[in-house]
């Protein structure tokens, strides 16, 4: 015998899920007569309804061959109101109003039941319903119930953590439990637990996805007797986010379809159609979809929607124009594709392909309003992305209550030592998010080095990124297509990509990674601290551009500066953690407004045996850059306003003056570029584009002073290539580049911006040749033991400690 002993129906009227709350609808909008046909068809022998402290649902459908009468009663711990839900199932309206008198306190109601001899269960045991559950109430739970249910609205791992903790129970565990909480079971045998099975299902999409079934049974009471002797089996599977979501917006889609009346202008209406056979169970028009959105396309032209519209308009334009140029998706619904994963996952796509087209308009007219500072439309446009994150409410709501289970499981796991691979034991699956994996600099070379290591010491780490180009498949890489790339007027190389939220949100999920890691305050930052947020992971970032002075340098306006420095601070201060490259960059930071105890500062390494001062030779810079043989300085990094090269370029035609066979030698791209070579015309001067590997390293150790005219690095790793490469350093005293070397020993410090001091501290290395070697020999000794390898672990070790202190404390919280 097999029945499904957990479905709702239209008379659980009071949701718990917020969503449900905010659209006003019911908990369920599904008919009792619809239940009791879908579930006899799916093979369910006899059929009842458990819907929240009432009996309506079961009485009406009490007169059909093959129902019992149950509900689904809530309770409290009266000490701190923590919510449980017990099944009582072959009751009658005189024990339905006895349970509601005393439903209130959860010990009367199970002494009122065990007296009565109902038959119960406790239901979805490791999930919070009201966010009070903690590891003491479910040891209570362990030496009240003798029935507990394996849910089929939550997670199979959830599922998983009560099987193993039921079936390792023993006399001594129990005994313990009742001597902690002075509870003493009132049934026999309390370690061993009898597992029930039910599909928990609000909406009529899942109903029979988990079930009970007693094979000896041919009666309801043979049923009963056969869990009770330990004969049931729990058949079917748990949910996911996806299905749950798929739950919901069929909730909201049935309760809007009955609240407006849009019976009629189902079969008129293309979008509503397909909504119809997504989010109906069992439609009978299935079959006749694709002719019907075929023929109500080819007789509707659909009008483009102009931008500012309200979003509802928006969301209906964009459904059309999806369902009308994707034949896969629009072809779906028919029959033969009715299994609830595939409908989930389809309705997933379509969600996501329409809500990217939504948020792409958003970002839209955000920007195009942003460049006319038309006020009064970017905050309409916040206010319909304010409009959006409702329509995918279903779908944050549902990843963060599983997310939050799976940790609540993890722990009561743990709590009775079962299993030592448990999640909480696991070592830790960190996703790193980066804008900048594929460009040409020294954040995106640290980057994939911190990547190759990780492969190579066996350490889980993906990098997520989010770039339109076409890029081969790199292991330990997870690249996203953009929904919408924006180029920014200032610096036309530079795009801001955004990403698909949701696609990246389902990835990190199913990947299930115990951290989150940002290395940009970005559209991609921000969408890695909103999936932070939403799966309940620790999420601490890396600062490593000074983001505010390029504004300003790049713009030339002082007030966006302070708008930028807002925002970053602001961004880094929802984070747990944040890493510095520099002690002078963390100082920066702090005095902007970050939290102190966020700070920390993290090492960075050099390839000590790729740049070494064996690798210089001159006749590289003469055969394939035209060289001469004088003195050269040598400047590596990004072509670019931000970096000062302007003030470079005029010591050096001060400095040529008295040293004319001094050569200036520049390595790197950029937006900069035509413009620099337009200063430098006639100075003997080398551009060499961008170089890497060991022409790099030739070019390092073939010239004789490195100088780094920048004021807005947070760290600078051609400065230790440099030092590696036996060179002795200039840099500025503004950012991170000065903690680089040792002042006056491997290298000179000067005021940053100033001609006077950059030209002197010059000037001054080249009349003394012998200091000039002796730093050279100095700095690479200096950086002979910051190995990129060594960088790596110590970055790691910095990774987990963080996150292992925010997990005790959420720990703590359960």
């Amino acid at each position: 015998m097999k029945i499904d002993l957990h479905v709702h129906s239209k008379h659980s009227i009071r949701p718990s899920q917020w969503i449900l709350q905010k659209l006003g609808c019911p908990e369920s909008f599904t008919e009792p007569a619809a239940i009791y046909r879908i579930a006899r068809e799916k093979g369910m022998d006899l059929v009842t309804i458990t819907d929240h402290n009432t009996i309506s649902g079961s009485a009406e459908i009490a007169h059909l061959p093959g129902t019992f009468i149950s509900e689904e009663v809530t309770t409290y711990f009266p000490e701190d109101g923590c919510k449980a839900h017990v099944l009582v199932y072959g009751i009658n309206e005189v024990i339905h109003r006895e349970l509601r008198a005393i439903r209130e306190n959860i010990f009367d109601l199970v002494c009122y039941l065990r007296q009565e001899e109902i038959f119960h269960v406790l239901a979805h045991p490791l999930y919070s319903i009201n966010d009070k559950l903690r590891i003491d109430h479910f040891e209570k739970f362990l030496l009240l119930f003798a029935n507990i249910e394996l849910n089929g609205a939550r997670d199979d791992y959830q599922n998983y953590c009560i099987r193993k903790i039921t079936d390792k129970l023993t006399p001594g565990i129990i005994e313990n439990l009742a001597n902690k909480h002075g509870i003493e079971p009132a049934f026999p045998e309390p370690w061993f637990k009898r597992l029930t099975g039910g599909s928990d299902d609000h909406s009529s999409l899942n109903i029979s996805r988990q079930y009970t079934e007693v094979r000896e049974a041919k009666t309801r009471e043979e049923f009963f007797q056969g869990i009770d002797a330990g004969k049931a089996s729990v058949i079917g599977k748990g949910s996911t986010p996806q299905v749950l979501s798929h739950n919901l917006y069929g909730i909201a889609y049935q309760y809007y379809k009955r609240k407006l009346n849009l019976e009629s202008k189902v079969g008129k209406d293309p979008v509503l159609r397909f909504l119809d056979s997504c989010l109906q169970a069992n439609s009978d028009t299935e079959d006749k979809l694709v002719p019907r959105l075929i023929h109500s396309w080819r007789d509707r032209k659909v009008q483009k929607q102009e931008k500012g519209g309200q979003i509802q308009d928006i969301l209906r334009f964009e459904a059309h124009k999806l369902l009308k140029d994707n034949p896969k998706l629009r072809d779906f619904p028919q029959k033969g594709n009715s299994k609830i994963e595939n409908r989930a996952g389809r309705w997933f796509d379509f969600v996501n392909h329409v809500s990217n087209r939504v948020l792409v308009h958003f970002w839209d007219t955000l920007v195009n309003n942003s460049s006319g500072a038309d006020f009064f439309n970017i905050f309409h446009s916040l206010g319909s992305a304010g409009a959006l994150y409702t329509v995918l409410a279903p779908y944050f709501v549902t990843f963060t209550v599983f997310s939050r289970d799976k940790q609540f499981s993890a722990s009561s796991l743990k709590h009775f030592s079962i299993d030592n691979q448990s999640r909480s034991d696991k070592p830790f699956k960190l996703a790193h998010f980066t804008d900048t994996f594929y460009e040409i600099n020294g954040v995106a070379l640290t980057l994939r080095r911190q990547l190759k290591f990780a492969k190579e010491s066996e350490k889980d780490l993906a990098v997520v990124t989010c770039d339109s180009e076409n890029h081969p498949a790199m292991d330990g890489v997870r690249n996203f297509d953009p929904i919408g790339v924006y180029g920014l007027p200032e610096y036309p190389e530079q795009k801001m990509f955004i990403p698909p939220f949701l696609e990246m949100l389902n990835y990190c999920y199913d990947n299930e990674f115990t951290q989150i890691h940002v290395a940009t305050p970005g559209p991609l930052g921000l969408a890695a601290l909103a999936i932070a947020r939403i799966m309940k992971l620790p999420i601490g970032g890396t600062y490593h551009t000074a983001i505010p002075q390029y504004a300003q340098i790049l713009t030339g306006d002082g007030n966006i500066e302070e708008l930028v420095w807002k925002y970053t601070i602001w961004f880094y201060q929802q984070l747990d953690w944040v890493l510095v490259p520099s002690k002078s960059t963390g100082d920066e930071l702090i005095e902007k407004g970050l939290d102190p105890a966020k700070v920390r500062l993290f090492p960075r390494g050099v390839d000590t045996e790729l740049f070494h001062p064996s690798k210089r030779n001159p006749s590289f810079l003469r055969n394939r850059f035209r060289t001469g043989d004088g003195f050269k300085l040598l400047y590596v990094g990004r072509i670019s306003k931000e970096k000062d090269l302007q003030l470079l370029v005029r010591a050096f035609d001060i400095i040529r003056q008295k040293f004319p066979e001094a050569e200036l030698v520049l390595v790197g791209n950029g937006p900069y570029l035509q413009e620099l070579k337009a200063l430098t015309f006639g100075m003997r001067c080398t551009f060499t584009d961008f170089l890497d590997g060991e022409d790099l390293a030739s070019i390092y150790a073939s010239s004789d002073l490195f100088v780094f005219p920048s004021a807005t690095d947070t760290f600078g790793n051609v400065v230790l290539e440099a030092q590696a490469s036996g060179l002795p350093i200039i840099v500025t005293d503004s950012g991170g580049p000065q903690e680089n070397i040792i002042p006056n020993k491997t290298g000179l410090i000067v005021k940053a911006g100033n001609l006077e001091s950059l030209t002197g501290a010059i000037e001054g290395l080249l009349a003394d040749q012998l200091r000039l070697k002796e730093m050279g020999k100095a700095a690479r000794l200096y950086v002979e033991k910051r190995s990129h390898e060594l960088a790596f672990e110590k970055t790691w070790l910095i990774y987990r400690d963080c996150g292992n202190d925010v997990e005790q404390e959420m720990a703590a919280a359960i």
